[in-house]
């Protein structure tokens, strides 16, 4: 089994070096690879700072640092720009897949520490767990150098994804939400219907209700992908989307 690559080397990638190397390694730390039983860890950050061994507060952190600063690109970039299509845009900038994918470029995979059946089950790979350790990363980015240290590495490498493209992206929920909107119709609601799998690999089946059409179901590995996929379905079945849009 291949063990994690060294913190140095995605320090190096990262473009910055942590004074406090205990804030990284719990960035890269999945629930997996906490015993049972242990349930939080003090870091040396400061005397009254408490952490979890994983990374679930710094993604929470993380994901909060990454909407201002996407705001912040976004307002810079497009001064003249109502506020729906900076929604638009800021929406397909900061949902997890777009984190995956940056996870994926910078190869955060290799640097995750996980338990051993999360690991060979392919966890490394998996898109959710890459999302939230790319916002996990970001968090102790803040923690350790402030909002500029996380923006500079936010700018460099979402930046890109906004200047390649003319066109404002639509997710599934947010088309079928602006559609509902625009024919007077109740707000979709998202509701969990079926969750299979093992704890590791969860498999969510979620339903889609808009009042007066008939519902639509959807399944994806994490709760948000579910609902996107229950929203795309009823677009297409209400012709609103082809069969081959959006795929």
């Amino acid at each position: 089994m291949s063990q994690p690559r060294s913190l140095q080397e995605l320090e190096l990638i990262i473009e910055y070096t942590f004074q406090d190397q205990a804030l990284l390694r719990c960035a890269l730390t999945h629930s997996s690879a906490i015993p049972t039983g242990i349930n939080d860890h003090k870091i040396h950050k400061s005397d009254t700072l408490q952490w979890h061994h994983n990374n679930e507060r710094l993604e929470f952190l993380g994901d909060r640092v990454l909407g201002l600063a996407i705001s912040d690109l976004l307002i810079e970039r497009f001064p003249i720009a109502p506020e729906g299509e900076l929604a638009r845009r800021f929406n397909n900038l900061v949902r997890k897949e777009a984190c995956a994918v940056v996870a994926q470029e910078m190869k955060l995979g290799q640097f995750l520490i996980m338990g051993e059946g999360e690991r060979e089950s392919g966890g490394q790979e998996k898109p959710a767990i890459l999302a939230d350790a790319c916002e996990a990363v970001l968090g102790a980015l803040f923690l350790d150098g402030g909002f500029d240290a996380a923006k500079h590495f936010i700018r460099r490498l979402w930046a890109p994804k906004v200047n390649t493209s003319d066109i404002i992206p639509t997710d599934p929920k947010s088309a079928l939400q602006e559609w509902a909107q625009s024919q007077k119709l109740a707000l979709p609601k998202y509701i969990e219907t079926k969750r299979d799998g093992p704890d590791h690999a969860p498999l969510f089946t979620t339903e889609v209700q808009i009042d007066g059409l008939q519902s639509a179901q959807g399944v994806g590995n994490s709760k948000r992908a579910a609902e996107q996929a229950a929203a795309k379905t009823m677009l297409q079945r209400e012709c609103i989307w082809t069969t081959s849009e959006k795929s």
